[in-house]
């Protein structure tokens, strides 16, 4: 075998050399697919062949892209635990226009349910939907930081998990019934806010830890007794809630039995026509 066939033949075996477009590429889905974790510079040099010093003015150029499209906040934090990591952050006009997309989609008449309730689970049931609403609300409560997100069972759990996702937490879901399956539990009475009935919540007593700060999710509020109820559970684990979010908040009755939430939408009733009227809340109006 000739030295130059021998040449030839390594220079084939030597890895592609990524450009640094693809270098971002993977960055940027690394840092994506797990918000909040701290991901080390020393991982992504290996994995792609690139200096230190290369792969930290990627980092940078991604942290100024990220922030002029309103994707998030990339942090570069410093020490022997130090990394770089994405803080989901929504840009507050994103928040405001999905708010009044779903307003206007939910203020069709055919959503308007016995009882005052409206129809949402086939938006529940879209992740692209459930994925904007879960990181709208990991933007408001971003300076909360909590442990674990909690969902009440069932149609709550979709936008809970998006949550917990985005804060890359554990989603715990409360019950209405206890399961054998689950070993020893916690259960609660208290009473819901719309109809006045005695209801129960249960939660295994392995799921949260005390101490623990807790972000409760749902995807309705009207009287607020499930919310009340939480927080009475949270109080028998020790546990704190940082925070309690909703998709959508019924305007009536104006006192609730929880008075620190945060919702999207605001349910006002149905105008001179039975038609429901839905609008972003006060509160999405306000985000800056």
């Amino acid at each position: 075998m000739s030295p130059e066939r021998g040449t030839r033949r390594e220079r084939t075996r030597r890895p592609h050399r990524l450009r640094r477009g693809e270098r971002m590429i993977a960055i940027a889905h690394a840092l994506q697919s797990e918000p909040y974790r701290v991901h080390r510079l020393s991982t992504f040099v290996e994995a792609l062949g690139a200096a230190k010093s290369t792969v930290s003015e990627d980092v940078a150029s991604l942290r100024r892209v990220f922030e002029r499209f309103g994707l998030g906040r990339i942090e570069t934090l410093s020490g022997a635990t130090g990394g770089v990591r994405l803080v989901p952050q929504r840009d507050p006009t994103r928040i405001r226009r999905l708010a009044e997309e779903l307003a206007a989609k939910l203020s069709n008449p055919a959503r308007l349910l016995p009882g005052g309730f409206l129809y949402t689970s086939d938006l529940l049931a879209l992740p692209s939907v459930v994925e904007q609403v879960g990181e709208a609300f990991a933007t408001y409560f971003a300076d909360r930081r909590p442990d674990v997100v909690l969902a009440m069972e069932v149609k709550g759990i979709p936008v809970a998990f998006m949550t917990a996702r985005a804060f890359h937490v554990p989603m715990i879901t409360i019950r209405r019934a206890g399961r054998v399956t689950e070993g020893p539990a916690v259960t609660v009475n208290y009473v819901s806010g719309s109809s006045r009935m005695l209801q129960q919540m249960t939660l295994p007593l392995r799921a949260v830890r005390e101490g623990q700060r807790v972000l409760f999710i749902d995807d309705f509020v009207r009287g607020g007794g499930t919310a009340r109820g939480v927080v009475d559970l949270m109080r028998e684990f020790r546990a704190e809630v940082v925070g309690v979010g909703v998709l959508v908040a019924s305007r009536e009755p104006r006192h609730k039995l929880v008075d620190d939430y945060f919702a999207l939408l605001v349910f006002e009733g149905t105008d001179r026509r039975g038609q429901p009227v839905v609008r972003p809340s006060d509160q999405v109006l306000a985000i800056r």
